[in-house]
């Protein structure tokens, strides 16, 4: 598995966050016609929610405040179909320079390991 960043205007926040939380399989409002459907359809599969992905402020990682970071972890199979449906359904989305991408990923990082450490002081460990 690989990490990418890429980087979204804020107008696109919601557009962004309904796309990467939206898994059609757990949709109660499609009806189980719909949802046999999906199997056939290659774009639909595209379920963003079923990665590990973190989207990040501009502003509170002392970067552009008028922008969102995605960070987005999965396997290159994935990254290869995902990113033209990412840039579709969120105009402004696009892969961030590789300085940037390399400051996310380290942010994103360290907070997941912060995270960790705190989990193991409180469960004991």
């Amino acid at each position: 598995m690989s990490a990418r960043v890429y980087i979204c205007d804020k107008p696109d926040y919601e557009k962004l966050k309904k796309l990467m939380e939206y898994d059609p399989y757990v949709d109660t409002s499609l009806s189980s016609e719909q949802i046999k459907n999906l199997s056939g359809d290659k774009y639909a599969n595209i379920i963003f929610a079923r990665q590990s992905y973190v989207i990040k402020d501009g502003a509170l990682m002392g970067m552009d405040a008028g922008k969102y970071y995605l960070y987005l972890k999965a396997t290159e199979d994935f990254f290869h179909d995902a990113e033209p449906k990412l840039f579709k359904e969120v105009p402004s989305c696009r892969r961030a320079d590789a300085e940037t991408e390399k400051k996310v990923i380290a942010i994103v990082e360290e907070d997941e390991s912060k995270g960790n450490y705190g989990i193991g002081l409180i469960l004991g460990g």
